[in-house]
């Protein structure tokens, strides 16, 4: 096996033929392809970019001040998850709310709010729910609880994306794309079939990986060989994750909890049926906050060209310089699933 994988790799690295633009829509594929060395088998004609896969990253810089602002309301505590805290927006981060006085607190699960809110029945816990279709399952096992146990002091502003409908739109404003690898946790939810529509569409293939240096590779080279070929399948290595159909009860759970909605990207705007807001039956536990509008970045932040894979981080001038992980000026240097804070940790050039 070990000189079969050499092989590709190798394959890989002598790639002679025309220009190939590949992408990640996986925030943890983004972070495993530095840390174990795949980006620098790509030669000068394979250009691998980082798409739309951090949740953290693609939240509106919005939501962000209507988080910070309800932070500061009276009997009102935020939870967020760890990457949330430091993501700034037009009036600061929920780390500087919380400095002036506001109320957030890190969950490391959705299920901490049940415990809290026992713990406080006068109090409101607000949660950031943030996240693709991995995360979705689990925000409706706490809906559910919710109703259950009849706890009425947790509400979920919700940040929930939808991944095919984001593909949707990369494909249709960038022609120039020539192959995705593809998530290999939003698949397993979904399942490989799930993205054939894409594929047939749009005419782009896609290689199904895990997150280990062996299954990076083959995925990488199935998808060179194919656009050499001039072939569109989607392809699926990471089968001890990711079925055909997916995982189905995941499915079923998401279908009772949440119904789609449009939803405001970073770097895409506003994106028809992107999005997830809680379905009828569990209104009552959504919290309705005016969110403002705007996608403007700060003066001189590349982040949201760098999310749809039209600039990598490098090219940003504040990369590096102006904009470092202890002192982040978009959220592409702050997430652990962020383009910007992963080059910058690995050193990666290209």
């Amino acid at each position: 096996m070990q000189a079969t994988l050499e092989g590709i790799a190798a394959a890989i690295r002598n790639y002679k033929g025309r220009p190939i633009k590949l992408m990640e829509v996986c925030g943890t594929h983004t972070a495993a392809i530095s840390r174990q060395g795949v980006a620098s088998l790509l030669p000068e004609g394979i250009s691998l970019v980082s798409g739309p896969g951090c949740p953290v990253c693609v939240t509106p810089g919005g939501y962000i001040d209507t988080l910070c602002r309800a932070a500061l309301a009276d009997k009102t505590t935020v939870l967020t998850f760890g990457d949330m805290m430091r993501v700034p927006g037009s009036e600061g981060s929920l780390m500087e709310a919380k400095a002036r006085g506001g109320s957030v607190e890190m969950m490391y699960s959705p299920m901490d709010a049940l415990r809290r809110a026992k713990a406080q029945p006068e109090h409101t816990f607000l949660i950031a729910a943030l996240g693709f279709e991995t995360t979705l399952p689990m925000y409706g096992l706490l809906l559910e609880r919710l109703r259950e146990e009849r706890i009425d002091n947790v509400r979920l502003f919700p940040q929930l994306k939808a991944l095919i409908p984001c593909l949707n739109w990369l494909c249709q404003r960038d022609p120039d794309i020539d192959g995705f690898l593809g998530p290999g946790h939003v698949s397993a939810i979904l399942g490989s079939d799930a993205f054939d529509p894409i594929s047939e569409r749009y005419r782009v293939p896609m290689a199904i990986a895990g997150f280990g240096y062996e299954h990076l590779v083959v995925a990488l080279h199935d998808l060179i060989t194919q656009v050499s070929q001039g072939r569109h399948e989607v392809r699926n290595f990471y089968p001890s994750a990711v079925l055909p159909q997916g995982n189905e009860k995941a499915q079923a759970l998401i279908a009772r909890c949440f119904v789609p909605q449009d939803s405001l990207w970073r770097g895409m705007g506003e994106v028809p049926d992107s999005g997830y807001g809680l379905a009828p039956e569990f209104a009552e536990y959504e919290a309705k906050l005016p969110m403002g509008q705007s996608t403007k970045e700060p003066p001189g932040c590349l982040c949201a060209n760098v999310i749809i894979g039209r600039a990598i981080p490098t090219q940003c001038p504040m990369f590096g310089k102006t904009c470092l992980p202890e002192n982040p000026v978009g959220p592409c240097m702050v997430s652990s699933e962020g383009s910007c804070g992963i080059w910058y940790q690995n050193r990666r050039a290209r």
